[in-house]
């Protein structure tokens, strides 16, 4: 019997699905590549189901004879190990981001004498018009919740940006570039205290209080889909942090970070022009064994954000904590440098690769912006947060267009700066 390969990321299945399926099996013994989570990244978002459940679901078709992982976009691996004798994949791919891989799969078919196969593309259905679709009935918690640490569990390094109100979550949610045959897009959302307090015109000092703090996360999940990150500051006092797990875990939230820090919160890239008062090993210990007790679900993380580098406590205190908090139960470690150079940060993550036990590593790059995100990964980082940058750009727009109304005495000059008021709409729910 001929060999058939088909290759499918396929979150949501459709008749078009079953179409190319069907006409593969006219051809032979039907294998299907399915593509892992984060080869599905590149070009849509994070599948809804996980790559098991996906791969259950088509298991179970007719003629489905075996599902293997498909981990890269790229055919090339999969296909000369099995060196099918046809490949079956929809004319969609002619053009668009895939075009360049389907012309690499007609080159290593070539190499055997394999056959590409292209059904005309099932019109009526389309995958992203399903995900859009989705998107716009939401999420529910359980399902936010969990795919953070799908992400992770994909070796993906985890793109994170800052929201502090609906608009910016919508930002987060909605922006997307193609470049080099890939949609890139944020993978998850920061919600920072410093933006979220500046935001309401207050001081980043903890003084915005939890019930705040929830509105501003409701605003945000109201018209979103990713996961969100808190940023819990410095969680409380043990049992008000545990209130606080349970209550963001319900939400459906997939993380929150704390500081190990006490006394009057002061913002980290102030470093010792402020007092940083770090809290001891054993009550930062405590607290995040008291989170870790109080979370219901496995899904959800409790990262540990180490201060020892902002206090100039030096390398050896942040690696001792760095272990204590991984042997008390974090889930992963945030560590924080206010050095451009970022020496410092490079430093850690080469004695942390020495570690026997090993949790995720996240990096804030405010200060130490030089280094890309294919360098970050290289480090040992598996997630990267840009924590501040839609607030920080929206500030000094605001404020040239109301210097420039006060100059001009209208606002007509600003025009080209302004988005238009149906532009406006149309990125709002319906």
């Amino acid at each position: 019997m001929k060999k058939v390969y088909v290759g499918m990321g396929t979150d949501l299945v459709h008749h078009g699905h079953i179409n190319i399926i069907e006409k593969a099996r006219e051809l032979g013994e039907v294998t299907i590549g399915l593509l892992s989570d984060e080869a599905v990244s590149k070009f849509a978002r994070v599948p809804f189901l996980s790559f098991d459940e996906r791969k259950t679901i088509l298991e179970n078709i007719k003629g489905v004879h075996e599902v293997i992982p498909q981990e890269e976009l790229d055919y090339e691996k999969n296909l000369k190990a099995l060196k099918p004798d046809y490949v079956v994949h929809g004319d969609d791919w002619k053009t668009g981001p895939q075009r360049h891989i389907r012309e690499k799969v007609i080159k290593t078919l070539q190499e055997w004498g394999g056959e590409l196969v292209e059904p005309e593309y099932t019109s009526g259905i389309s995958s992203t018009g399903l995900r859009q679709a989705l998107k716009e009935i939401g999420n529910t918690p359980d399902i936010r919740r969990r795919m953070l640490r799908r992400m992770l569990d994909n070796n993906h390094l985890v793109k994170v940006m800052e929201t502090h109100n609906g608009i910016s979550g919508l930002i987060v949610e909605d922006t997307k570039v193609e470049l080099d045959g890939e949609i890139r897009e944020f993978d998850a959302m920061w919600l920072s205290s410093l933006t979220d307090s500046t935001a309401k015109g207050k001081p980043d000092t903890e003084y915005v209080d939890r019930t705040s703090r929830f509105a501003t996360i409701n605003d945000i999940l109201d018209v979103t889909t990713k996961p969100m990150i808190l940023d819990g500051d410095t969680g409380g006092v043990a049992e008000h942090f545990a209130m606080l797990v349970r209550n963001i875990e319900r939400l459906g939230l997939s993380a929150v970070v704390i500081e190990d820090k006490v006394g009057l919160k002061r913002n980290s890239l102030f470093g010792t022009e402020v007092e940083q008062t770090l809290d001891t090993i054993e009550g930062f210990c405590e607290k995040i064994q008291a989170g870790k007790k109080a979370q219901v679900t496995d899904e959800f993380m409790i990262f540990s954000r180490l201060e020892s580098l902002i206090a100039d406590k030096g390398m050896e205190d942040a690696l001792t904590r760095a272990k204590a908090y991984i042997a008390a139960g974090t889930d992963g470690i945030m560590i924080h440098s206010r050095h451009k150079d970022g020496k410092e940060i490079m430093e850690f993550m080469k004695e942390y690769q020495k570690f026997e036990v090993k949790v995720p590593v996240i990096s804030v790059p405010s200060s130490y912006n030089q280094f890309t995100e294919d360098e970050l990964k290289a480090a040992g980082f598996s997630i990267v947060i840009y924590a501040n940058h839609l607030l920080r750009t929206a500030f000094p727009a605001m404020k040239k267009t109301a210097e420039s109304i006060l100059t001009h005495k209208r606002s007509k000059e600003v025009d080209g700066d302004c988005m238009s008021i149906k532009e406006i709409l149309t990125i709002l729910p319906n």
